[in-house]
Formats: C-alpha cells, structure tokens, sequence
C-alpha cells in the first residue's frame, strides 16, 4: 500500500495547515488553555526549529476553589513556565488581565495588538472563541473574549490608525505580516497538524498543571494519567477527521 500523501484533505475536508511561517505568538485566557490539545502541534513545531512564544491573558488565578486568588496566580504561572519548557517554549509572556471577568474592548485589543507589533509573528494561535464545544458545552466567557480579540488584533496591530500611540510612544511599528490565525478546540476546524513525536511532549506539557489537575473532581487525578487519557482522546478525534493519523485541528482564518 503507498504511503497517504501528507498534503491530500482528509475525509472531512481538512487540509494540513500551511508552513510556510518561522514564528508563532500564542495567545490564550489562562494557563492549561494551550495544553489541552494545540501543545502536540506547538511540539512538532518547535522541533523543527520554529519560533513559538505564548502570551496569557490572565493569570488563571480564578480556577482553583481551595486556593486564595493570590496564592494560585503564583502556582500556575510556574506551572505554565513548566508545560511551555516541556515542548520547547522558552518565552511565555503574562498580561495580567483578571481571571474570569476579562473584558471585551479597546484596552484588551490594544494590548494584544502591542504583543503582535512587538514578536511580529507570522502565524498567531488562539482557542475557541465560539459560544460552545462541539455544540454542546457552553464555552467561558474568557475564551469567547481572547479568542475574538486575537482575531481583531490580527488587523488592529497592521493599521498604523489603530492604536497609533503603540508607535508614538512605545516605538512599536505597524506589523502586517500576521498570514493566518489557526483557532485551536473550534467546532468548525478546516486544517489540520500531524503529530507524532511531539504527542508524549503534550502529555507532560498538561500535567506540568498538577495544582488544576489536582483541584478537578475533588482531587482524585493522577495529572500524568488524566494528561494521557485527555491528549491520546483529543488526537484521535483529530485523526478521525483527518487520514486516520493523530492531528490536532485548527480553525483557520488567512489574512
């Protein structure tokens, strides 16, 4: 039998996301958001020596119950330093938006714009920014919030019009160079990445999270098992939509 050709769609029509970028600026709400499921991809990439650099909007302080507000911003952004390094990315950023309540607007478009002036990525990352998962669980009012923002912050940070001060007064000139935005958890995926050493990187990237892990059903989890459980799943969806073969799947919106 021959081997499938790599850039044929898949039974869904999914296509393989184009390479033709050296950087990447991740941009989601919270720590974990990029380790269920866009780290396998992130792995692969990095391993061929593209540039990945993720940006947190929040901290994540909101999303442990037993842990004070202050006390659990510390532990996840360690433990987000942790799962980055785990698929080789070194530079992880933090915007110090309020967990939970992130506000839609021209001050969080205006700070992501700063961020795509300043990395100047080729290809920029969110998460799902559609009311729902797979039409069935609501999604957070955070992920709705970045994930449209980012898609605004695409144009925003290419119009010298738009938010002119980023120049004036922080010498960030106009970056038009963002070629696409690859929305990682959509319901509605076009494209597709193809991951096969980068799958066990993945799973050590979400149990670095071992605090949330932990804090998930009364703190029963093994954060290596839940990691392995949720990835191998989520991968295998992903292949059932695209040639059989583990994939993670993105949203994709050129510019």
């Amino acid at each position: 039998m021959p081997a499938p050709d790599p850039t044929a769609p898949g039974p869904a029509g999914l296509t393989p996301l184009p390479d033709d970028w050296q950087r990447a600026l991740a941009i989601v709400a919270h720590p974990d958001d990029l380790e269920y499921g866009a780290a396998a991809a992130v792995a692969e990439w990095t391993d061929a020596g593209r540039e990945v650099t993720y940006l947190l909007v929040t901290h994540g302080e909101a999303g442990i119950d037993g842990l004070v507000p202050e006390e659990c911003a510390v532990i996840r952004e360690a433990e987000q330093r942790a799962s980055a390094a785990a698929v080789g990315v070194q530079n992880v950023e933090f915007l110090h938006h309020p967990d939970g309540v992130i506000e839609a607007g021209l001050p969080l478009r205006r700070d992501l714009s700063a961020a795509v002036r300043r990395h100047r990525p080729e290809l920029l990352i969110t998460l799902n920014h559609h009311d729902t998962w797979g039409g069935v669980h609501w999604n957070t009012p955070d992920h709705r919030v970045v994930g449209r923002a980012v898609l605004d912050a695409a144009g925003d940070a290419g119009n010298r019009w738009i938010f002119p001060e980023l120049l004036k007064e922080y010498g960030l000139a106009p970056w038009n160079g963002v070629r696409r935005v690859a929305v990682a958890g959509s319901p509605h995926p076009t494209h597709a990445v193809e991951v096969g050493p980068g799958i066990e990187r993945a799973i050590a990237s979400l149990a670095e999270h071992r605090s949330y892990i932990e804090g998930l059903n009364g703190g029963a989890q093994d954060p290596l098992a839940y990691a392995r459980g949720f990835i191998e799943q989520m991968l295998q969806m992903g292949g059932e939509r695209h040639r059989g073969l583990p994939a993670v799947t993105f949203e994709v919106f050129p510019r």
